[in-house]
């Protein structure tokens, strides 16, 4: 298996728990984090080599990325493993699947590469590496069927993770708020390119909104890896006091918050599955975003909106992306609590029908998916 970063790593690891209650002596191996390690499975390499986003970015790994994939396909050619699951990381998965299917090994990759949102050129490169495809939302199967392309829906992990009624008061119990503050959840990345471009903003916005209301209380979940650089960033904008910067603890954060500000990327859709109204922001280098605007296939980037086919919430990206902005989209959000609660029980409604969507038993599915493979 290869996951490429924190998000595919938590998937691998809830697939990983379906595998070993079918096949007890499974051995798995290859790239990974700390949720697949505390399953029994062998990182050869870690997951956060792999966790790059944006063209120019890469670019400036792509020596080191490339040996890594070059030196981990010869040892799979060496040891040929029954199947090989490529998590998500398509621009490295799917180049070492082709490799290995051309080899006669069994290739899974698990969540569709976005080809309905941005990649279209990618179809023919999912047919030519995938012998199937085990898909997290909905419509992708049907899709990827017209290109020829075996796949199977297996629901999102995740909506089975997270509770249809999170439980607001315990997460703040568990936090040390109180059940009446006013809290902004801030998420501003789990990539150091992420926190590259969004933390300042971010940070920014939130000095406006502590300037406007003096009460409200600001909490961080940081990835321990990045604590020092959202710090630095806090810092910087003047509110490092003002904010609770947590180690992990993401869903604590989001089960306990009023709204969140929040970057684009499948902690959006989690903020979805706890029902929260957020503002999606994304920012990265000027020429991958140049090369990703012309990709784009459709009007939304957040995950909840392209889900929902509407903006359910907003979204502001590259240079609408501004302290002011940002913080102006949060205040609506909080001042909507107290003026406007139909607009926020509106978006928990959403959330709440695209939750019911997206729950299955994933681990159960994708297994029953993978052994018909193995038999086939």
């Amino acid at each position: 298996m290869v996951a490429g970063e924190t998000s595919g790593d938590l998937l691998a690891g809830l697939l990983l728990d379906g595998f070993r209650e079918r096949w007890p002596n499974l051995r798995a191996g290859g790239i990974g984090g700390s949720q697949m390690a505390q399953r029994g499975f062998a990182n050869w390499w870690p997951s956060d080599k792999l966790a790059v986003r944006g063209y120019v970015e890469v670019l400036r790994h792509y020596r080191e990325i490339v040996g890594i994939r070059e030196q981990l396909k010869q040892k799979l050619l060496q040891q040929r493993p029954d199947v090989f699951i490529g998590v998500d990381a398509p621009d490295f998965n799917l180049d070492l699947e082709a490799a290995l299917k051309a080899a006669g090994i069994k290739t899974v990759h698990f969540v569709c590469p976005s080809v309905w949102a941005w990649r279209a050129d990618r179809v023919e490169k999912i047919r030519r590496s995938c012998d199937h495809v085990l898909c997290i939302f909905p419509f992708e199967p049907a899709l990827l069927a017209e290109h020829g392309i075996a796949a199977t829906y297996v629901g999102h992990p995740l909506a089975s993770v997270i509770p249809m009624l999170p439980d607001q008061a315990a997460a703040r119990q568990q936090l040390g708020l109180q059940p009446d503050d006013n809290v902004l959840a801030i998420l501003p990345g789990s990539r150091a390119s992420e926190i590259q471009y969004l933390a300042d903003r971010f940070f920014q916005a939130a000095a406006l909104i502590k300037r406007a209301q003096a009460a409200i209380k600001i909490v961080v979940p940081a990835v321990p890896a990045l604590r020092a650089r959202i710090e630095q960033a806090a810092r910087a904008a003047g509110v490092l006091a003002d904010v609770q910067i947590v180690s992990g603890q993401s869903h604590a954060v989001l089960a306990a918050c009023d709204v969140t500000l929040i970057a684009s990327g499948t902690a959006t859709l989690e903020a979805a599955l706890f029902k929260r109204p957020m503002v999606i922001a994304y920012n990265m280098n000027w020429l991958s975003w140049q090369i990703m605007r012309r990709k784009q296939l459709q009007p939304w980037v957040g995950l909840p909106n392209i889900l929902c086919q509407d903006f359910v919430v907003p979204e502001l990206l590259q240079d609408a992306a501004t302290p002011q902005a940002l913080a102006a989209g949060v205040l609506q959000w909080m001042d909507a609590k107290i003026s406007a609660p139909e607009k926020i029980r509106a978006v928990e409604q959403r959330f709440t029908k695209l939750h019911e969507e997206l729950q299955r038993d994933t681990a159960k599915i994708a297994t029953d998916a993978i052994q018909k493979i193995l038999e086939g």
